[in-house]
């Protein structure tokens, strides 16, 4: 259906505009102008901005995907984030049994076959990590990667395929192995010295997940994964910014070392997000929630209750990010990070996955492949 929007301001990924106008049709952008819109143009008053790409949602509207690897766990999730802004997510199975990882890869292929909204591909973060730096995740599935996981990995109907792993357990000859079959190949949960780290990077490792969190610390003797990460001039780095997970002054100090346009923003978002209750189930383990916080009987965060449009909220007013560089952080950045087409840009050709935010950038709308997501 073709349909023309007033915008009072508009960020097209680039830059802003102030009374623009655009067309979609057929889930694509087909023209964009400013000044006197188009006589059937209907307008939108706030900000526009390119749909939000989250690489790390473990779960979402009362769904955990470890706990129910399903289309409809997967449209759940998506329907959930969707309210917040996400209008392209991965949705991700943490250190889990063979038998889960299988399920939870069929559950992603038959997603997108059937074309649910949002999903991209799939994030396995685990069960390659280091025991001294599992976080939440179960010690008992933490095993290495053998040709059974390796054909999960590399299967060719699951879209972007990102992997977290730790380059201490993991060989680099496997990493590279990975990289070839063209999965994104992310060094987290991991204890690995900055040598260790080095060495999975030139093998084709190409992000760090949630940096600074489950991972060797930066220290005057030993950059570890931390140095690592910020040192290198190529790789992407995934960002909570819930107040919980990293301290502000440590993610502006981060954001400030490393190379320009590859730092994203992510959640690692659990079942709470948009939705009420105190706890729910993670692996066997009673998960707690006291506010935006979410902690493990042993004391540990365990993921998080962040959406995407509370992290921008947060890198603007706590980190002091210009509204542009944290709306790229949540869009573009994580786009081209899956290298996807015209990543995170409202332009002519690209998919109409777009928001609508209000002056406190909270989701007035969202499109995804030109489809409202919301009421409106």
């Amino acid at each position: 259906m073709r349909q023309t929007y007033q915008i009072s301001r508009l960020f097209n990924g680039e830059r802003f505009h102030q009374d623009a106008w655009l067309t979609i049709d057929n889930g694509k952008v087909v023209a964009l102008g400013h000044g006197q819109p188009p006589s059937d143009a209907r307008k939108l008053e706030g900000t526009l901005v390119p749909g939000f790409v989250d690489v790390q949602v473990n779960g979402g509207g009362g769904a955990l995907f470890n706990g129910d690897p399903s289309v409809n766990s997967i449209a759940t999730i998506g329907a959930a984030h969707a309210r917040f802004g996400t209008t392209g997510y991965l949705p991700t199975l943490i250190t889990d049994s063979l038998e889960v990882l299988q399920q939870g890869a069929d559950a992603v292929a038959a997603a997108l076959r059937e074309g649910c909204a949002g999903v991209l591909g799939v994030h396995f973060e685990g069960p390659h990590l280091s025991v001294a730096k599992k976080g939440v995740h179960s010690a008992e599935h933490i095993r290495p990667l053998t040709d059974a996981e390796m054909a999960v990995y590399t299967r060719k109907d699951l879209g972007t395929v990102v992997v977290t792993l730790a380059p201490e357990n993991v060989p680099a000859e496997q990493i590279a192995e990975l990289t070839a079959a063209g999965v994104k190949v992310c060094l987290g949960h991991s204890d690995a010295d900055y040598a260790t780290a080095q060495a999975a990077l030139a093998a084709g490792a190409c992000g760090f997940t949630h940096l600074f969190n489950a991972m060797s610390a930066f220290t005057s003797r030993e950059p570890g994964m931390v140095g690592a990460a910020l040192l290198d001039q190529h790789s992407w780095c995934g960002l909570i910014v819930d107040g919980h997970h990293v301290h502000d002054a440590s993610l502006q100090l981060a954001i400030q070392s490393k190379a320009a346009e590859k730092m994203m923003l992510v959640t690692d978002a659990m079942p709470p997000v948009g939705m009420e209750g105190d706890t729910f189930t993670l692996l066997g383990r009673t998960i707690r929630r006291e506010g935006d916080k979410l902690t493990a009987p042993t004391g540990e965060l365990a993921g998080s209750v962040l959406d995407m449009a509370t992290a921008v909220r947060n890198s603007v007013r706590q980190l002091g990010l210009s509204e542009a560089e944290a709306f790229k952080m949540a869009s573009r950045y994580p786009a081209e990070f899956l290298g996807l087409e015209n990543p995170g840009r409202l332009r002519v050709g690209a998919s109409a996955d777009m928001v609508l935010l209000d002056d406190d950038y909270r989701v007035i709308q969202c499109w995804i492949g030109g489809h409202a997501k919301l009421n409106s």
